[in-house]
């Protein structure tokens, strides 16, 4: 052995200890079942450690000890992970849960070979045996430092005497975590952004006529699209800001929620031909009004108010920035207020994720296209409605009518981008398109042309996430379904991220953590019958086969007949996921 392994380092870190609940007995009770599930929680675990800046140093039997240079990263990670646990245990027996305690202590250690020494050592255990099961248990040390930096409603235990330490140690502990009830978000503010963030709130419709509400809702969806193309601006998608629609809001906590620098809000008024819009900016960490305006127009000059409200925006928030980009909002508008109001209804009954809406939308969509053959998004919109109805109805119908439809969204999508190249929902239908039928190259190349116009597109890097998964690129996927989710994090047809994002991480074989995100999609959208054929498999992959099962009957209730695994590996043959999803299918006990 040589002088460098016998030298033993010195140092301050946050020490992470975690071990198993009531181990002994999971093991006597059923020891086959209670190892894959130690080795399941331990893969999450050990992930989540090294995402949030730890090292794991010694591990034995169920119990885990880690070093992280930061006692807020230490922390942070810990809470992050029971949550996950606690999702993943809800709907398990108590009998069956693996529950972890979790003791941080933030001390000198001795270093050698890797492994960790001393006090600091033993105190972080000594605290894990404190926490309650799925809980976290931290000295006073270590409060000292994550009190005013973290928001966890920490309980002092006082002084406490525990085995071979001298001196008792102050300790604070965090109740286990409960899984969130559905419709409900963690009330813990997200952190800002790397650049400059906003949210725009829903413009409010202040005309007497009800009716007039689309200008409103169209004014604020043109805006959000106009400062999404700006690659060095974050902006929360549409609908997380359309959750406050109609509500008497806290600009300063609507900013906590979403996690932004900037809330712009306004109103619209139309009376006959004029219309009055206003609009102000705020600073959300001061309060302070930084922009305000009141534009008195024809009703024909509505796009042109869309344009100077962005430039205006823009220009406030980061001058030089703007001069450097150069903005360009401006888009193809139709030559009829008639036409762009329809257009606007129909992309609000699309996001409703409901059968009949999405047909209503349709309609609206057809009736705008014959009155203006050449509006590029009308096209667009009709496609992406033609293609969620695909979606949603793949697997639960006979796949005859489903194939011309197919080649019906294939052609609206490849139309709109003939009259507007800059189209995006055109290109990201028509990669999606692509993506189906295995063209997985041309479609990746649609989605990074698309996003490259509008880097801040939510549903555009969802659905990027979606061609990445069908291609083999699974981490790549998790990471853009990831990124989705941050720039919409309280939005109402949340189920329409998780299921994607919880679908990459299926692929990549991340069982436990995709079991979280895709239990959310099915609270967030319970009757889409698309969204049950990932969370059986992924239930058979982690042998859960009474959840499998209760969903596989809920599922063929929805679609009135049952789910076969031939007619999925058929349908899945030409993605890279198909092997794994089918796996889980067969060991959940969906007939062949």
């Amino acid at each position: 052995m040589g002088p460098q392994e016998n030298k033993v380092e010195r140092r301050l870190v946050a020490i992470f200890a975690a071990d198993v609940a009531g181990y002994s007995r999971l093991m006597s009770r059923d020891e086959t079942g209670t190892l894959r599930s130690l080795t399941d929680h331990r893969e999450v675990m050990d992930r989540m450690i090294s995402e949030h800046g730890g090292r794991i140093a010694n591990t034995a039997g169920d119990s885990v000890l880690a070093e992280f240079p930061s006692a807020v990263d230490a922390v942070q990670c810990a809470v992050a992970v029971q949550e996950v646990f606690a999702q993943n245990n809800q709907d398990r027996p108590d009998k069956e849960r693996v529950q972890f305690r979790i003791g941080i202590h933030v001390g000198d250690v001795m270093v050698s070979g890797g492994d960790l020494f001393g006090d600091g050592v033993n105190i972080a255990a000594r605290l894990e045996s404190l926490a309650e099961p799925g809980g976290l248990c931290i000295s006073d040390a270590t409060y000292g430092y994550v009190r005013k930096a973290l928001p966890f409603p920490f309980t002092d235990l006082g002084s406490q005497r525990v085995k071979n330490i001298e001196e008792p140690i102050r300790a604070f502990t965090l109740k286990a975590t409960r899984p969130m009830s559905a419709g409900t978000e963690s009330t813990k503010p997200l952190p800002l952004p790397d650049k400059p963030s906003i949210a725009v709130l829903p413009f409010t419709n202040m005309s007497v006529d009800p009716e007039q509400e689309f200008f409103a809702d169209g004014i604020t969806e043109d805006i959000i699209t106009g400062l999404s193309r700006l690659k060095w601006l974050f902006v929360i998608a549409r609908n997380s800001t359309f959750t406050y629609k109609g509500k008497a809001v806290d600009v300063r906590q609507v900013a906590r929620e979403l996690g932004v620098r900037y809330v712009l809000e306004g109103s619209v008024r139309a009376s006959g031909k004029r219309i009055r819009i206003t609009g102000q900016l705020i600073d959300a960490e001061t309060g302070k009004h930084i922009w305000a305006e009141r534009y008195d127009r024809q009703l024909e000059d509505i796009f042109t108010v869309q344009d100077e409200i962005t430039e205006n925006v823009v220009a406030t928030i980061e001058p030089h920035l703007y001069a450097e980009e150069g903005l360009r909002s401006s888009q193809q508008s139709p030559e009829s207020i008639a036409t762009w109001g329809l257009v606007v209804r129909a992309i609000t009954l699309i996001n409703r994720v409901e059968r009949q809406a999405n047909q209503e939308a349709q309609a609206l969509l057809e009736l705008a296209i014959s009155k203006e053959p050449s509006y590029a998004r009308a096209y667009a919109f009709l496609a992406w409605a033609k293609w969620w109805q695909v979606f949603s109805q793949w697997f639960s119908e006979k796949n005859s009518g489903l194939d011309g439809l197919y080649r019906e969204t294939e052609d609206l999508a490849e139309r709109a981008l003939a009259l507007d190249s800059d189209e995006p929902w055109a290109r990201m239908t028509f990669g999606l398109t692509l993506s189906g039928a295995g063209h997985h190259d041309r479609a990746l190349e649609q989605f990074r042309t698309a996003l490259d116009a509008h880097p801040n597109w939510a549903l555009g890097h969802t659905m990027h996430g979606v061609a990445l998964l069908r291609a083999g690129y699974f981490e790549d996927a998790i990471s853009e379904t990831g990124h989705a989710l941050r720039m919409s994090p309280v939005d109402p047809f949340a189920g329409l991220y998780t299921v994607f994002h919880g679908l990459a991480l299926l692929a990549a074989r991340r069982f436990p953590e995709a079991l979280v995100y895709l239990r959310k999609s099915i609270k967030g959208l319970p009757d889409l019958v698309s969204h049950y054929n990932p969370l059986i498999s992924c239930c058979g992959h982690l042998g859960l086969m009474d959840e499998a099962q209760m969903y596989l009957q809920k599922r063929n209730s929805i679609t009135g007949r049952p789910y076969r695994v031939s007619v999925v590996r058929q349908g899945m043959s030409r993605f890279a996921h198909g092997e794994v999803f089918v796996e889980g299918l067969v060991k959940a006990g969906v007939p062949e």
